[in-house]
Parts: structure tokens; C-alpha cells; sequence
């Protein structure tokens, strides 16, 4: 039985998680919208990727007992003001996301719930990567994105990522 603070708070995890999901989708209509199907694509897979974390984490939570409580989830309300505001605000939701599995960790930690822990310590990496993803294409959009063939360039090679499931055993 996991402590009624950690099941709190991978409740609430599981709610922002679905919520990165809504708003990768968002993100990756704006890009739709705006004939940048490379972007598009890739928000698209990370829209996929966020449900299969969050539905990582209600595995999670059923296989020790516990229930599922999902809540309503907020629509994006982001008015992206360019392509780099659209990067730079999906950078700062990874850090966000990040910082709220890293405060799961730390209760986990603090209570000796090693099993939460072991559990956590996939997100904690796929966060780093997907913090370094971002940042990147931060990166070279600021070096790329302002000229239109490297702004081509770069929405090709975005379309180029594919799906793939996380294999986290639970």
C-alpha cells in the first residue's frame, strides 16, 4: 500500500500528464495550421507519448491497489506568438513536469518508498531527454528556423520521427 501523500500526488501526476498530451496536441495543430507538417508530426508523437506516460502511471497505481481519480483537464489557452514561442513554451512545460516528478521523488525518498522510487527513476531519465530535445530544437531553430530553407530543412527532418511505446516493465 503506497502512502496516501505519494497517491496524491500520482493522481495528480496522471491528470498532467494527460494534460501534456492536450497540449501537445494543441501545439501540434498550430503547426498543422501553419503548413509546418515536420513540427506538426513531432508534436503529434509526443502528443502520443504523453498519454502513454500518463497511462504508465495509472498502471502504476492499479498494480499496487490503489485507485485512479481523473479530474477534468484544463484546455490550453497558449497563443503562441511565433514558431519559437510555440518551442520555448513546450521547453518550459518539460521543466514543469520535470520539477513535479523530481517532488514525487523527493516525498518517495523521504518516506523510504523504494518502490515508487524504482518506479520514478524512468521518468526521471525520459525527462532529461525530453528536456534535451526541446532545448535543442530551441537551439537550432535560433540558428536555422529564420531562414526559409533552413526552416524546410528543419520541419523534415521533424517529420521524420516515428511512435514508439515505452517499455517500462511494471
Amino acid at each position: 500500500m503506497l502512502h496516501k501523500k505519494i497517491v496524491e500526488l500520482l493522481n495528480a501526476q496522471i491528470n498532467r500528464e494527460f494534460y501534456s498530451s492536450y497540449l501537445y496536441l494543441d501545439t501540434s495543430n498550430y503547426f498543422y495550421d501553419n503548413s509546418l507538417n515536420g513540427y506538426g508530426n513531432w508534436f503529434d508523437i509526443q502528443t502520443k507519448e504523453e498519454n502513454a506516460h500518463a497511462m504508465l502511471f495509472v498502471k502504476y497505481m492499479q498494480n499496487n491497489g490503489e485507485r485512479v481519480v481523473l479530474e477534468a483537464i484544463a484546455k490550453p489557452d497558449i497563443i503562441y506568438s511565433g514558431f519559437k514561442h510555440a518551442l520555448e513554451e513546450a521547453y518550459t512545460h518539460e521543466l514543469f513536469i520535470s520539477q513535479s516528478i523530481n517532488e514525487i521523488y523527493a516525498l518517495a525518498h523521504e518516506l523510504k518508498d523504494f518502490r515508487t522510487m524504482q518506479f520514478l527513476d524512468w521518468f526521471v531519465k525520459e525527462q532529461g531527454e525530453e528536456e534535451k530535445n526541446v532545448d535543442e530544437m530551441c537551439k537550432r531553430f535560433d540558428l536555422f528556423g529564420n531562414d526559409p530553407r533552413g526552416l524546410y530543412m528543419l520541419d523534415g527532418e521533424m517529420g521524420t520521427r516515428v511512435f514508439t511505446a515505452p517499455s517500462l516493465v511494471l
